[in-house]
């Protein structure tokens, strides 16, 4: 059957774009996720180039009963994008699938296909004297399908929402190849249930999002950047309350930083500079103003010198160029690139109430080291929305692969168990997967997972569909 299948693929998208192991060798790039942690198998890499070969690539997987792994740029962190070790799972790959299909300025709208690499939208927009507000570290190689598929957050989530919210109209398949034409630039259209929603965030488990239609926004005329020393996370939480205050919208970034997650980076990133390397926490925060420069520069000047006057915060280092802007930002974005230097260790992507972020942080921290003394806390990510990465890491001495295989799944239980007492979610911004599949079955409502589940048999009856992620 597997000679059938593989002939009937390269007649839809071309020899060229059918990959495998016995034709092609290596094929790690696809099939093995970015953590180094989910290496599996594939049947096939089917490369299609347009929308019309991805229906008729799912045609004949439906006609076969053949599993298909949508996958865009494989930056995943829950497995959610690799094959199983079976050999049997088509891996779909939406690389091709990358041109900037238009751009209408006067809606601040731009329409991607869902290969298109994040980075590439921005400078589109850019090009066109806009803006396209996500942004995440992996956006070099990360996709505007996967982001999707993912309802990806980022750095901007305060001021500009996830992924979701930038989102106004999809184009996808389904499981039997049927194309939803849904590319609307509409913001209000109430013509029955919101399938653009269901699909965001589903994983490649519902449909393959092949293209969207995205909100643009204007280039704000300031963006001025600080990094903040305070002295612990209520102050963090009172200096967000304050910049809320005072910048009100215009604030567009606000990432905290603990002391072990800046040392990682000291360690293995030397040449990156370390302004206020003391501070046991730390707060990237970024203001983009509307105003003129002057102006903008301004009230962010006056928002510091309030918060230093009362005590929120010890210490402040503002950016005077853009060199040094970016500069605070790779800080930021080098710490899960000093962790994987540093070796395995448990990640959790959390989400809280950000009144509830500092209790939970000081009740979770010593619940780990009465448990497991000496592990070390590896806590960032973006306060502005109550999303932590709060990642434990092996006492010294420990090798991170040994301490991960004897004691994730407690832990994992120890620190969910308290991000469920106090109001938060378990997984906040990389999804499920399959990393998370069996958590999610025994933390979600009972209800919400019924109707899961119909909706999945509804829309993929054969279960074709990235099996074994999410549900």
């Amino acid at each position: 059957m597997a000679a059938g299948v593989l002939d009937r693929l390269r007649r839809i998208v071309g020899p060229a774009h059918v990959l495998t192991e016995q034709d092609d060798g290596d094929l790690s790039a696809w099939t093995l996720d970015w953590r180094r942690r989910y290496r599996g198998r594939a049947l096939a890499v089917v490369r299609p180039g347009n929308t019309e070969e991805v229906a008729a690539v799912l045609a004949m997987a439906s006609e076969l009963g053949v599993a298909v792994v949508p996958q865009g740029g494989n930056t995943g962190l829950v497995g959610g994008g690799v094959p199983d070790a079976s050999g049997t799972q088509m891996l779909l790959s939406m690389q091709r699938l990358n041109r900037i299909r238009g751009i209408d300025a006067a809606n601040l709208t731009l329409t991607a296909e869902a290969g298109c690499i994040l980075q590439a939208v921005q400078q589109a927009a850019e090009a066109a004297g806009l803006m396209f507000p996500l942004s995440l570290a992996a956006e070099g190689s990360c996709t505007i399908g996967g982001n999707l598929a993912t309802n990806a957050g980022g750095t901007q989530v305060l001021r500009w929402g996830n992924a979701r919210e930038l989102c106004l109209g999809l184009e996808f398949v389904t499981s039997q190849g049927r194309i939803w034409h849904g590319l609307t630039g509409l913001r209000k259209d109430n013509t029955g249930y919101d399938l653009r929603d269901l699909f965001i965030g589903s994983e490649g488990t519902l449909g393959v999002i092949t293209a969207a239609t995205m909100k643009l926004a204007p280039q704000p005329a300031a963006v001025c950047t600080a990094l903040v020393a305070c002295a612990d996370l209520p102050a963090a939480v009172a200096l967000l309350e304050l910049s809320r205050r005072m910048l009100g919208d215009g604030l567009s970034g606000f990432e905290v930083m603990n002391v072990l997650s800046r040392r990682l980076v000291a360690r293995h990133f030397p040449n990156l500079p370390q302004p206020l390397s003391d501070a046991s926490w730390s707060v990237l925060l970024e203001y983009s103003s509307s105003e003129s420069e002057a102006h903008g520069q301004g009230r962010f000047e006056t928002l510091l010198g309030a918060a230093l006057e009362r005590g929120i915060a010890l210490d402040a280092v503002i950016a005077a160029s853009l060199a040094q802007t970016r500069a605070l930002w790779h800080l930021r974005e080098s710490i899960p690139l000093a962790q994987a230097e540093e070796g395995p260790n448990i990640k959790h992507d959390i989400s809280l109430p950000v009144s509830a972020v500092p209790s939970f942080v000081a009740e979770c921290d010593a619940a780990l080291q009465c448990g497991w003394p000496g592990v070390g806390v590896v806590d960032f990510g973006h306060l502005g929305d109550g999303n932590l990465h709060y990642n434990v890491q092996a006492p010294s001495g420990t090798p991170g692969s040994e301490f991960l295989r004897a004691h994730e799944k407690a832990i994992n239980a120890s620190v969910f168990d308290l991000v469920a007492r106090h109001g938060g979610s378990f997984s906040a911004e990389h999804g499920i997967g399959a990393l998370k599949r069996d958590e999610l079955a025994t933390r979600k409502d009972p209800v919400a997972l019924a109707l899961m589940r119909s909706i999945k048999s509804a829309l993929d009856p054969l279960g074709i569909l990235n099996p074994g992620r999410v549900l």
